[in-house]
């Protein structure tokens, strides 16, 4: 029996990292290298989006365009500012790319031959994928590969451990000083219980929540990452016993359930009604429980959607061949 072809990909995005991130791992799930291609639409082309024209500086013709020629088999798009030369990309191929939307698109079903979005979100079709956890970049393999050579200020700690990812304000959460005290002194708590911390901030941590924390850190003997070097991100995560997560980050909250560690959220103000039946959803597979300063949970089957929607992906791609014509 032959062996399947390899496509090629390419990964288009307005060069965001969250909608870049969540393309690649897809991309990465087919076993290929994509292309990365970013676009950069002027205004008023980029109001106009996702409806509107694309930038016609960033046309197909163009030598420097984005979208330049020859087209992949595969096209995965992410973000408002990407759809029209989602549709660009179809029309100039003559439809010989397979087109990939991860995101509600805004605009239906029919931006692409394969949408997938999140179980929070509305959009539903014979072409959509829903799953409960968005795609990322943290494969199993290099979960395993991180667990089995952690960092050594990570293998210094004593179990159990807590990986402790700290977010900040986003459009929906906001950090007050009031949320900044309680979720310090939770950590206090925890680490009081004998619970070993080890933990890292985002580039929206603001420096009070930044302060709080690394104080709590120090007065325990936990390792606070200082911001030095690259992230310690996936070793956290493949190393933690349980995750306390802030709220204001989806994709860090889906990410982390890839561990099949307990995943204990902490929300400061604020709120959405997506986020809110999201964590609902992770609660009721048991990975999700709500920061009260304590262990809660047990481990779970990961979960992990980015190999389902990389399958999908394939499956779409060969039967989109097929219809081509192409053996």
């Amino acid at each position: 029996m032959p062996a399947e072809p390899t496509p090629t990909v390419w990964v288009l995005t307005d060069g965001k990292a969250g909608d870049e991130v969540q393309c690649l791992g897809v991309a990465e799930r087919l076993g290929v290298t994509p292309e990365i291609r970013r676009i950069a639409p002027r205004k008023p082309f980029a109001w106009l989006m996702p409806r509107g024209p694309i930038d016609p500086r960033e046309g197909p013709e163009r030598p420097d365009s984005p979208i330049r020629p020859p087209f992949p088999d595969i096209l995965i798009a992410s973000g408002r500012r990407a759809i029209p030369y989602v549709r660009a990309v179809r029309k100039a191929s003559n439809g010989a790319t397979f087109t990939v939307i991860l995101k509600d698109p805004r605009i239906g079903a029919g931006a692409a031959d394969l949408i997938w979005v999140a179980r929070h979100d509305r959009l539903r079709g014979d072409n959509v994928l829903v799953t409960t956890t968005s795609p990322h970049r943290l494969a199993p393999e290099r979960l395993t590969g991180a667990r089995a050579n952690p960092p050594t200020a990570i293998a210094a700690l004593p179990s159990p451990r807590a990986a402790v990812l700290v977010g900040g304000d986003s459009r929906h959460h906001r950090f007050r000083p009031e949320d900044v005290a309680r979720f310090a002194k939770g950590l206090d708590a925890l680490a009081a219980s004998g619970v070993a911390l080890m933990g890292s901030r985002s580039r929206r941590t603001p420096a009070a929540l930044d302060a709080a924390v690394a104080r709590v850190f120090a007065h325990h003997g936990g390792w606070w990452w200082d911001g030095t070097g690259e992230n310690p991100y996936v070793a956290l995560l493949a190393n933690a016993d349980a995750v306390v997560v802030t709220a204001d980050s989806t994709n860090m909250i889906g990410e982390a359930t890839a561990t099949g560690a307990p995943l204990l959220v902490f929300e400061p103000h604020g709120g959405h009604r997506k986020l809110a039946a999201f964590l609902e959803a992770l609660k009721r597979e048991g990975a999700v429980h709500h920061f009260e300063g304590q262990l809660a949970g047990s481990r779970y089957a990961p979960v992990d959607s980015t190999q389902e929607i990389a399958a999908a992906v394939r499956r779409g791609w060969l039967m989109h061949r097929r219809e081509l014509g192409i053996a």
